[in-house]
């Protein structure tokens, strides 16, 4: 009788713990309780158009999200910064998805907030607001199940750079740089930046890096960490066919592997260490038996 009776119980685990993953992914930051007001600050935003963020999913389950606003450097604007909230949505529900690229239109990565949004909601709890949403979307953007990489092409300036951080690699190509330049707009990071270079750096350098507003080349980056390879190309096109092919060798396998290795390592660093075993528990339960796992049974591949 037992694994009659195991079969739904099993299958029970595994959907609660599908769903349990789901919330925690979606889980917002911020709510009405530190005086988030989503829809009010979408409507303010909304004022400040131009530009546009744009997604095309491709057939191997590589996503290419672009940064377009080439006559400001790829600078948010404020209908931009909504537009990123609704392709990080689309990316949520994307199934199919393993990998993302995220560049900027016209050999330019991007230049952090376009000014006229700046200038026009100089108080305190209007930037603050700004700053939640973007913190939002950003944190939504690196627990995505998808393994992403940034490719910084010319410049990552202030947001931009930040916007680099919420991505599990970066990529730069020949004279890119990416500058914290916060300091010299009498400010420090407000997007998640800050907190996210920390983990990825180190303190010490974090500190240099912001304190300094310090310019960050191909080779500095490779040797901070902040970087994992400057490609040959420096040039749009050339560049994403490399940034493709680096990404590659992480993305090649089946989705539902490649998505699972990305959820254990969200986990692993977001989360207490108990609460994170379990979570790599739950989802090890979900690949155990699966179609990947019995399909490399019949091959018994000897590990070499």
């Amino acid at each position: 009788v037992f694994p009659e009776m195991a079969l739904p119980l099993w299958k029970n685990l595994i959907l609660t713990t599908k769903k349990r993953i789901l919330q925690q992914r979606r889980l917002s930051l911020y709510n009405a309780a530190h005086g988030y007001e989503e829809e009010l600050i979408k409507k303010k935003l909304q004022q400040f158009s131009g530009g546009s963020i744009n997604l095309s999913k491709e057939d191997n389950g590589i996503g290419i999200l672009t940064l377009n606003n080439p006559k400001l450097m790829n600078a948010f604007t404020g209908t931009m910064m909504v537009e990123l909230q609704e392709k990080v949505t689309e990316l949520e529900n994307w199934k199919d998805g393993k990998g993302l690229i995220i560049h900027g239109a016209g050999n330019t990565f991007c230049s952090g907030s376009d000014l006229n949004v700046v200038k026009e909601i100089p108080n305190s709890q209007d930037g603050m607001n700004m700053c939640m949403f973007m913190q939002n979307t950003l944190t939504r953007l690196m627990r995505l199940p998808l393994i992403s990489v940034a490719l910084v092409q010319g410049k990552a300036f202030g947001g931009g750079a930040e916007l680099t951080t919420a991505c599990d690699f970066r990529l730069m190509t020949p004279g890119s740089e990416i500058r914290f330049v916060h300091k010299h707009m009498g400010l420090v990071p407000g997007w998640g930046g800050a907190a996210r270079l920390v983990r990825i750096v180190g303190s010490g350098a974090a500190l240099q890096l912001l304190g300094g507003a310090a310019r960050v080349d191909p080779e500095r980056a490779l040797r901070l960490g902040l970087s994992e390879e400057t490609l040959p190309s420096a040039d749009e096109t050339p560049a994403l066919g490399e940034a493709r092919a680096w990404l590659r060798q992480y993305t090649d396998g089946p989705v539902a592997v490649i998505r699972a290795a990305k959820k254990v390592v969200t986990a692993g660093r977001e989360l207490p260490l108990e609460a994170a075993l379990r979570t790599e528990k739950d989802i090890f339960g979900t690949l155990w038996g699966g179609p990947a796992n019995l399909q490399a049974l019949v091959r018994r591949p000897k590990h070499k």
